[in-house]
Parts: C-alpha cells; sequence; structure tokens
C-alpha cells in the first residue's frame, strides 16, 4: 500500500488514532496509538521507540551484558521504519488501523524482522524465494490474567477437559469461539486453512496459510499475539508456552518451506528419489547439521527444552525422515506446489521471525555448500541411535553457546545479531536459575 493510498483510506474513513507495534526478540508486540499527523509524519520519517525494548527480557527486566543499549548508553530511541504494506484493520476496534514497523539503522542488525529479512535478501541473491506456513498449537483456559496469578498457577481449569483430538463434539460445543478466531484472522490478513482440537485438555491447533517471505512470519506473530487479544477479551487465556503441564504433550510452531525460482518450484523433481530436487536435500542436509548450533534460535526459553523428550510428538534429535512426524525435520513429498519441509523443530513459543531465520538461513547454507543429509530415518526415531553430530544441546544456556560459537551464524545472520541474541539467551537461564522450583522443594524440603 503506498503512502497516498493510506492518506486517503485515513480521511475517507476518519481516522484520529493509529496503532503501531513492533516485535521484540523474544517475539512480544510492543506497542502504542499514534494521532494521526504523528502517524503519517512518522511513516514517512520514521519515528523513535525507545530502544530498552530490545534490552530487556519478557518480563521488562533489563539485561546485563548487552552491547547494544543499557545502562552505558542511557537508553536512547531507535529508529523505527513503519512497513506501509503491513496495514490491517482490526475488527473490535472501529476506526483504527494497525501498522507494523521495525527497527532502522544500527537497530537493524538486531532487529528480528530485519534479521529475517537479511536471511532472505540472502535467498533472493541465490535466485530464491522463499514461501512460508506456520501452525501453532495453544492451550485455552478459563482463567483470567488476575485468576492464574491468584492460583499461583497451578490448578488452571482448561476450557474442556480430557483427550480428544480432532473433535467434532468440542469443536461444535464452542462453535462460537472457533468462528470468532476464523472471522479475525481472516479479517486482519492472516487467514487459517486449518483449525481444530488437538490431543489435550482445551488444547487446539491452527495452520495459517502460506505466504511469501516476511509475509509469513508476520502473520504468524500477528496470530499469536491477537489469538491471546480475543481469548482475553471473552474471558480466556491462551499459552503459546512450550510445555505448560508434564502430563500432556508441549506445543508446536512448525514451519513449513518451499521455495522458488523464476516462479517455478525448486523442491520438486520427479525423476529425484521421493520426488525430491537435489537443492530440496541439500536444504534438508543443512538444516540438519546446523539445528545443533541453531537451536536456540528455535527453542528459545528454559521451558522449551521441557518439550524435547521421547514421546511426546517432539523431536529429540537432528533426524529428518519422508513423511516422518518423530523427526526434526519431515519432507513432504507432493505435487510441484504441494512438496515442501516441515520444520518441527520449533516450539510455540519462538519467535515467528527468528524461527524462520534459522530455518530458512541453514537450508540455504545447505545448498551453498551441498551438504547431503543422512540417510532419512525409517519408523521410529525415538528409538535409534543417532550420530553424535546430531544431539542438540540439553540446555538454552547450551544452546546459546553453541550459536555463539558459530561460524555459519556469524556469516548468516551477522556477529550483532548472533552476540545480542546469545547473551539473551543465557540471561534468560541465569534468571531461571534463581527460582526455586516445587519440584525442588517437593524433593528436597523434608527428606535430603
Amino acid at each position: 500500500m503506498r503512502i497516498e493510498k493510506i492518506k486517503q483510506l485515513l480521511n475517507e474513513q476518519e481516522i484520529r488514532y493509529v496503532k503501531v507495534g513492533v516485535f521484540d526478540v523474544d517475539g512480544i508486540m510492543r506497542g502504542k496509538y499514534m494521532q494521526r499527523d504523528k502517524f503519517l509524519s512518522s511513516l514517512e520519517k520514521g519515528f523513535g521507540f525507545c530502544d530498552v525494548v530490545l534490552g530487556w527480557d519478557s518480563h521488562d527486566q533489563l539485561y546485563d551484558s548487552a552491547k547494544y543499549t543499557g545502562w552505558h548508553t542511557a537508553y536512547p530511541d531507535a529508529p523505527v521504519r513503519i512497513i506501509p504494506e503491513s496495514c490491517r484493520k482490526i475488527p473490535f476496534e472501529p476506526g483504527t488501523l494497525l501498522f507494523l514497523g521495525e527497527f532502522d539503522e544500527q537497530a537493524e542488525a538486531i532487529c528480528p524482522r530485519g534479521v529475517l529479512r537479511r536471511v532472505l535478501d540472502r535467498a533472493a541473491g541465490m535466485g530464491y524465494s522463499v514461501t512460508g506456513a506456520f501452525e501453532y498449537e495453544f492451550f485455552l483456559f478459563e482463567e483470567s490474567p488476575d485468576t492464574v496469578r491468584e492460583k499461583d498457577y497451578k490448578n488452571l481449569k482448561p476450557i474442556t477437559p480430557g483427550f480428544f483430538g480432532y473433535s467434532m463434539l468440542r469443536n461444535s460445543v464452542h462453535a462460537e469461539f472457533y468462528h470468532e478466531l476464523l472471522h479475525l484472522c481472516e479479517a486482519m490478513g492472516y487467514p487459517l486453512e486449518g483449525l481444530h482440537t488437538e490431543t489435550g485438555p482445551g488444547v487446539l491447533e491452527a495452520a495459517i496459510c502460506h505466504a511469501q517471505g516476511l509475509e509469513a512470519a508476520d502473520r504468524a506473530a500477528l496470530f499469536k499475539t491477537f489469538t491471546k487479544v480475543l481469548a482475553q477479551r471473552r474471558g480466556w487465556m491462551a499459552t503459546f508456552m512450550a510445555k505448560w503441564s508434564k502430563d500432556w504433550p508441549g506445543q508446536s510452531g512448525h514451519l513449513h518451506l518451499s521455495l522458488q525460482s523464476k516462479g517455478k518450484p525448486v523442491f520438486h523433481n520427479p525423476s529425484g528419489e521421493h520426488g525430491m530436487s537435489d537443492e530440496m536435500r541439500w536444504f534438508i542436509g543443512g538444516q540438519q547439521a546446523l539445528m545443533p548450533s541453531f537451536l536456540s534460535m528455535v527453542a528459545c526459553t528454559v521451558n522449551s527444552y521441557s518439550r524435547l523428550i521421547p514421546g511426546f510428538w517432539a523431536p529429540t534429535a537432528a533426524t529428518w525422515g519422508i513423511e516422518n512426524r518423530t523427526c526434526a525435520l519431515r519432507a513432504i513429498p507432493g505435487g510441484p506446489s504441494s512438496q515442501r519441509v516441515e520444520y518441527r523443530i520449533a516450539a510455540a513459543d519462538a519467535n515467528p521471525y527468528i524461527t524462520m531465520a534459522a530455518a530458512v538461513g541453514s537450508g540455504l547454507w545447505g545448498i551453498e555448500h551441498k551438504i547431503e543429509p543422512t540417510p532419512p530415518v525409517i519408523g521410529n526415531a525415538y528409538e535409534g541411535k543417532h550420530a553424535k553430530r546430531l544431539s542438540l544441546p540439553a540446555t538454552l544456556y547450551e544452546a546459546a553457546g553453541r550459536l555463539r560459537k558459530s561460524e555459519e551464524a556469524h556469516t548468516i545472520f551477522g556477529t550483532d545479531f548472533v552476540e545480542h541474541y546469545a547473551q539473551s539467551r543465557e540471561w534468560e537461564e541465569r534468571e531461571f536459575r534463581k527460582a526455586i522450583t516445587d519440584w525442588e522443594l517437593q524433593r528436597y524440603f523434608e527428606i535430603i
């Protein structure tokens, strides 16, 4: 959408205030309302946004070792550019438009949307465009932000009990919410191609329609934000935690990817094994080879590592297979337009921009270097013995250290991003180490 068209839209709809948001390192949307004239000026010249949003964690606690910003820089404003084509209406806010922004100039180096854009530019330089589609699992509770705190996050009530995947009963009983969510996603420009119950109490899975490049990640980031908004507006809560209970499977944030060159699909070759082209095989090879080093980008919280355990529908090693859901990478054969790779290692808590940057960047590296993957896993990947190089870091701190030391990461994402992101994940684990868990109290308080 051109600037003149936006001005015309504001005039025609008599819009006085506009919402503008950016996504931080944790994928949390930060933003504000802007008066119309301020917005129009910012649309052309950009605006300043306190760079503390790049210097704090998901609880607004300040990182202690960030170089880009901190007390040593006095937290100045960072330049932000507004993305005109991101314009969206918010159904429950009549007379208000929403625009996304991304950090500019020096801050662009560590901006999540900026790092993905650089990876996509790398793809374009190789002659490829990227199509992606995210799918998310999330739990819904009959709780509010107040009640979960009053209950200390214990004995929470999901909207439905028990196991009941793909339930027509559940989605019919709660049809109003399903339709509200479907309508919201359609109206805000990130339509769903599928929505169903998953296995567990109150858990749903949503598959977002595919899109090109940055738009695929924009859709995913907005979906997570406004699904939580919609739930809270009706007195519920949605969580995208990687694993909120030891009793139920974790929540994934899978990403489906394919490449095109000059408008034609790249991954399909009818004469290749499983219909795979060399580029698809090398793409998988690069993803597999770099997954242990890039894991902190897609398993970004301490909680993420509680999900990566055998038998709970999450991978435990950098494996791949043909239509194999026990692997970290699932090659999906099909026709030219449907053949793709499903990047299954990512959790629902991951930042979509950073997830897509890791998945695409590692795949492109595989094509560049013609990296051959291991033989595909046949059967249960949890039971097989895999090469040591396919082992994944066991903790967030270890994963962040692997990323920091990765020469490939510095080349693909830039040193500024790698250093900033790694310190943010190391901070996250150090904060966790300050906590005393219920498990520790129950195990040690009396007996030890």
